[in-house]
Parts: structure tokens; C-alpha cells; sequence
């Protein structure tokens, strides 16, 4: 990477950064106090350096601002049902997506890079565009690591495993195999175990 467009990455990282720091929901990172969005978009970097390595500017970028903002538009804003938290998700696909736009724009990336992160973060073509797809592991990584458990103890053990198999059928060998490598409490494993059994 030239000087320019390393300078160039570098600024849409710290823009977006600096986005995520204004969430004013704050949790810990094991140290101290800080933006949850903040906190989720360094885990999902953290995931893709470590699933996949070699990944484009276009996913690094994308993976960066998975989340941006997503406090502004509230679950809460939408239906509280299954209807509801679909076109919910849907509008936050637009969202980040537009938000990130702006930000690439203004920092100087051409048309086409900020088309292809738009089209990564509206989760176009997965199971078919492999960066898409790599960008859904990552995701689900983030999830099954560091919210999973607090999920499962404020929901049935029923729309848990119905939400971990949904997890899983969306994920690659890859992150399939990431994921049954992780450190997990007794119950955890046992409801994944559950989850993956041939209904």
C-alpha cells in the first residue's frame, strides 16, 4: 500500500472511529469504559486479521463500519416482531451503508471502492461473494465470542438454538471451524451442541 492510499485508509478508519466514539452507550472492555459501538468495530477488525489475513482494503473498511452509529436507529423504532426486526435490520444495511459512503467520499477513495463497501455492508450475494461472506463470519465471530452469552440468558432456550442455527447456516467452513474453537462456558456449549444435533 503507497503512502497516499495508506494515508487515505488511515483517515476513514480514524473518521469512522471517531463516529463510533459518540455512542453514548458505554460497557467495558476489561479495562475501562468505552463506546460500545467503538468496542464492537475494533472486535470486528481484531476477527478479520485473524480469519482472514489477507483481506481487500473494501473489507477492511466494511468490517470497520459494520456498526456505525447503529445507535441511531433504535429496535425499539420498529415493530417488536419478526416482520419488524427484518425491515429493522434491513434499514440498518442502508444506514451504515450510507453513512460509510459519505465518509469514503470525503477522504478522497473513487467510485468504485465506495460502491463495492457499500454492497459488502448490505450483505449483497452472501454465500456467493466470498468477501461478503468472509465479512458474515467475522460477524458472527463478534457475536458467538462476546454477546452470545449474555443473549442467551435474557431469551428461552428455544429462540436461542433457533438463533444459533440461523448463526451458523449463515457462516462458512472457515468461520464454522473458528467458531468450535472457542472458550465457552459449560452452558454455551451446551446449547451449541444442541443447536448443531440433526433436529
Amino acid at each position: 500500500m503507497d503512502e497516499n492510499v495508506a494515508s487515505r485508509f488511515q483517515m476513514a478508519i480514524e473518521r469512522i472511529d471517531a463516529a463510533n466514539a459518540l455512542d453514548p452507550h458505554l460497557v467495558c472492555d476489561g479495562v475501562t469504559q468505552i463506546p460500545a459501538e467503538m468496542l464492537y468495530s475494533h472486535r470486528m477488525t481484531a476477527w478479520l486479521e485473524k480469519l482472514y489475513p489477507q483481506a481487500s482494503e473494501a473489507l477492511r473498511l466494511a468490517a470497520r463500519a459494520q456498526h456505525i452509529r447503529r445507535w441511531e436507529v433504535p429496535r425499539d423504532g420498529y415493530p417488536m416482531d419478526r416482520a419488524g426486526y427484518h425491515r429493522w435490520r434491513t434499514g440498518l444495511y442502508t444506514f451504515h451503508a450510507a453513512i460509510t459512503a459519505e465518509i469514503l467520499r470525503e477522504v478522497g477513495y473513487e467510485q468504485a471502492v465506495i460502491d463495492r463497501v457499500r454492497s459488502l455492508l448490505k450483505k449483497e450475494r452472501l454465500k456467493i461473494d466470498r468477501e461478503t461472506q468472509a465479512l458474515e463470519d467475522v460477524i458472527c465471530m463478534v457475536f458467538l465470542e462476546n454477546y452470545f452469552t449474555e443473549f442467551a440468558a435474557r431469551h428461552d432456550e428455544e429462540k436461542v438454538i433457533g438463533i444459533l442455527r440461523r448463526t451458523w447456516t449463515k457462516m462458512s467452513q472457515i468461520g464454522r471451524d473458528a467458531a468450535l474453537q472457542l472458550p465457552m462456558s459449560t452452558e454455551a456449549a451446551e446449547l451449541i451442541g444442541k443447536a448443531l444435533a440433526t433436529p
